[in-house]
C-alpha cells in the first residue's frame, strides 16, 4: 500500500513539472511598420497621398507546447497602427491604439525557428487624429503570419505580417496592415 501511495505521489509530481515546462510566459516590444488600405481613402473633392507611419507594439505572450513540434502562443499587445495622409502640401497622422490578442499556432522547422500563424483580434483603445475621416471601428478582426527565431532558450525575435479583414472605420473601405518586427524574453 505504501508503495502504490508513493508512486501515485512521484507520478503526479512529475507529471505537475511536466506541465509547468510545457507553458512559459514571457513579454515582448517591438516596432511596428503600419498603414491603411481602403477605396474610401479619398473623397471626390479631396484626394490624400498616404503614407505609412512607424508606431510600436508591447505586451505579454503565453506559449503552451503541446507537442515536439507544435505549440498554441496566445498573446496580449498593446500595438498603435495608422497612416499619415498628405493634402496640398499639409500632412495629418491618423494613429489608432489597439489592444491585441493574437492567438498563433507555432509550427516548428528546426530547434531555432517556428512558422506563426493565427487570428487576431484588436479592440480600439485611442484614436489620436488630426484629419476629419470616418470615425474608427471599436473592433477589428485579422490575420497574422510569420516566423520566430529562438536566439537563445529564452531570448527571440519575430517578424509579423497583420492583415486587418474587416474595416477600421465605420462607414468606410479602410482595412488595417502591419509588419511587426519584435525581441522578446521567455520565463
Amino acid at each position: 500500500m505504501k508503495r502504490i501511495l508513493l508512486a501515485t505521489i512521484v507520478l503526479f509530481a512529475a507529471s505537475a513539472n511536466m506541465q509547468a515546462q510545457a507553458i512559459k510566459f514571457g513579454l515582448k516590444a517591438g516596432l511596428n511598420y503600419a498603414n491603411q488600405s481602403g477605396s474610401d481613402i479619398g473623397t471626390s473633392l479631396v484626394d490624400y497621398k498616404k503614407e505609412a507611419i512607424t508606431s510600436y507594439h508591447a505586451g505579454l505572450i503565453a506559449e503552451i507546447k503541446l507537442t515536439d513540434g507544435f505549440a498554441i502562443q496566445p498573446e496580449l499587445l498593446y500595438s498603435t497602427q495608422g497612416a499619415t495622409y498628405e493634402n496640398a502640401g499639409e500632412e495629418f497622422k491618423n494613429e489608432l491604439g489597439y489592444i491585441s490578442i493574437p492567438v498563433m499556432a507555432k509550427f516548428s522547422l528546426n530547434n531555432s525557428i517556428s512558422l506563426d500563424l493565427g487570428p487576431q483580434a484588436s479592440f480600439l483603445l485611442s484614436e489620436r487624429k488630426n484629419v476629419d475621416f470616418k470615425e474608427a471601428e471599436t473592433f477589428e478582426f485579422g490575420a497574422a503570419a510569420g516566423l520566430t527565431l529562438n536566439v537563445t532558450k529564452n531570448l527571440f525575435i519575430q517578424g509579423r505580417y497583420v492583415l486587418g479583414l474587416t474595416e477600421a472605420t465605420k462607414d468606410a473601405e479602410v482595412k488595417n496592415s502591419v509588419v511587426q518586427l519584435s525581441a522578446g524574453f521567455k520565463f
